[in-house]
C-alpha cells in the first residue's frame, strides 16, 4: 500500500489502483514543435452536465467538442482546422477526415444528395467516383449525367434538370487532364442554386485555391501529396461553413474517423508540402518536356506545357503545376495504335520508376492507363 495526500489527508492506495491512475497527466510549462499525438476511443468528463454539453456542442460540429475518439481528439483537430483554414484560404470553411479520399468523395455525395436527385458529373472524374455513381447511387435512385469535360459554362447548363443538385468537377481531368473552366462554372451554377464540387488531388492548395474559383466544396486525398511518404491513407472535404452540418453529421453517422497517429503523419509531411511540391513540379516538367521530343511519343498530356489545349486555362487559374501526368505513344506508319504487349514492354523496361498506384509520394511510378472503360461522353482508346 501506498500514501497519497488528499483533500481529506493521507490516504492509501494499492499498487494496483496506482497501476492504474498515474502517470496519464502532466502539469508542464514544457511546448514541443509539434502537438503531442492523442490517442483515445473514451474521452473523460468533469462531470455529466460536462458531458451533455460536449454531446450538445458536438451535435452542432463545434471544432473542440468531443465525447468520444471517433468524434475527435486533440490531434485530429488540428488537422482538421488545418485543412480548413488552408483550403478555405480566406474563405469561412470547415473540413472532415476520412480514412481514404475515395471515403471523402462518397461520404460527400451521401451528404447533400437523395433519392430523385439529378448529379453532372464530368467525363474524366477518378474512376473510384465514376463506379459509386454508377452502382451505390443508381441503387438509391440518385441520376448521374456525365459531362464532356471541356464543355463550357454555357453548354453545361443546358444539362441542368429541375432536379439537379450537384456538379462535381476534377480539374485537370483524371488520365486526360481537361483543365475545366470552374470559376466559370460555379457562377453558373450559383444562378441555378446548384451546389459545385471539385477535387483538388492534382493541385492541392499550393498551386489550387478552389474556394477563390467559386466552388462550395473540396475533396482532398490527403493519401497523395499531403502526406507525401507513400504510407499514410487519408481523405478530407472541406466546405463552405453554410454547408459544413449534413456533411458532419453524414460523417458521424457513417463512422468516418482517423486515428491519432495517422492525423500525426499528416500534420508532419503538411510541414513539407510547399517544398516538396516545387520539387514535383520541376522534376515533372523537366521528363514532360523531354518526352515531347521523342520520336515515339504522340502526345503529352500536362496542363503546364503550352502545348497543352487548355493551357490558357491553367495559366489563369493555378498557379504551378504538380508531378503528374500522362502521355500517349505515337501510332506506326500503318497508324496502328501500340498494343497492350508493347505498352507494357515500355513500363518493364523502366530503371528507377516503380510500377504502382497512386502518386504524389517521394517514390517515381509508371502505370498504363486503360481509360476505355471510364470515359461515356468522349471515346478514348486502351
Amino acid at each position: 500500500m501506498k500514501k497519497e495526500k488528499g483533500d481529506s489527508g493521507q490516504i492509501e492506495t494499492s499498487d494496483v489502483t496506482s497501476f492504474v491512475e498515474l502517470g496519464r497527466t502532466f502539469n508542464s510549462e514544457i511546448r514541443t514543435a509539434n502537438l503531442p499525438v492523442y490517442r483515445a476511443s473514451t474521452v473523460l468528463f468533469e462531470s455529466l452536465a460536462h458531458a451533455q454539453a460536449q454531446l450538445d456542442a458536438s451535435e452542432r460540429g463545434e471544432y473542440g467538442a468531443s465525447h468520444y475518439g471517433t468524434i475527435g481528439t486533440p490531434t485530429t483537430f488540428a488537422l482538421r482546422d488545418a485543412l480548413a483554414r488552408i483550403e478555405g484560404a480566406g474563405h469561412p470553411c470547415h473540413a472532415a477526415i476520412m480514412p481514404s479520399g475515395l471515403m471523402a468523395v462518397t461520404t460527400l455525395l451521401l451528404a447533400y444528395l437523395k433519392p430523385g436527385d439529378h448529379l453532372l458529373v464530368t467525363d474524366s472524374v477518378y474512376g473510384p467516383t465514376r463506379v459509386f455513381c454508377r452502382g451505390i447511387l443508381s441503387r438509391l435512385g440518385i441520376n448521374t449525367t456525365w459531362y464532356d469535360p471541356t464543355i463550357t459554362p454555357e453548354k453545361l447548363e443546358t444539362l441542368i434538370q429541375p432536379a439537379t443538385r450537384m456538379i462535381f468537377l476534377e480539374s485537370p481531368g483524371s488520365y486526360t487532364f481537361e483543365i475545366q473552366d470552374v470559376p466559370g462554372i460555379c457562377a453558373m451554377a450559383r444562378r441555378h442554386k446548384v451546389m459545385t464540387v471539385i477535387d483538388n488531388a492534382w493541385g492541392s492548395p499550393v498551386f489550387a485555391k478552389p474556394f477563390d474559383w467559386g466552388v462550395d466544396a473540396s475533396v482532398l486525398p490527403l493519401t497523395k501529396y499531403w502526406s507525401g511518404h507513400a504510407d499514410v491513407l487519408m481523405g478530407a472535404v472541406v466546405v463552405r461553413e453554410e454547408h459544413w452540418l449534413p456533411l458532419w453529421r453524414t460523417s458521424r453517422e457513417l463512422g468516418m474517423s482517423v486515428g491519432g497517429d495517422d492525423a500525426a503523419l499528416m500534420l508532419r509531411g503538411m510541414r513539407t508540402i510547399d517544398v516538396r511540391m516545387q520539387r514535383h513540379q520541376q522534376n515533372a516538367l523537366e521528363i514532360a518536356r523531354w518526352l515531347e521530343h521523342r520520336p515515339e511519343v504522340g502526345a503529352v498530356l500536362h496542363p503546364a506545357l503550352p502545348s497543352h489545349p487548355q493551357h490558357a486555362l491553367w495559366k489563369r487559374d493555378f498557379k504551378g503545376s504538380s508531378g503528374l501526368f500522362s502521355f500517349e505513344l505515337r501510332t506506326d506508319s500503318e497508324n496502328k495504335t501500340p498494343t497492350p504487349k508493347q505498352i507494357a514492354a515500355l513500363c518493364e523496361g523502366r530503371r528507377y520508376f516503380g510500377i504502382g498506384y497512386s502518386w504524389g509520394g517521394f517514390e517515381s511510378l509508371i502505370f498504363p492507363a486503360r481509360i476505355g472503360s471510364l470515359r461515356s461522353v468522349t471515346p478514348w482508346q486502351g
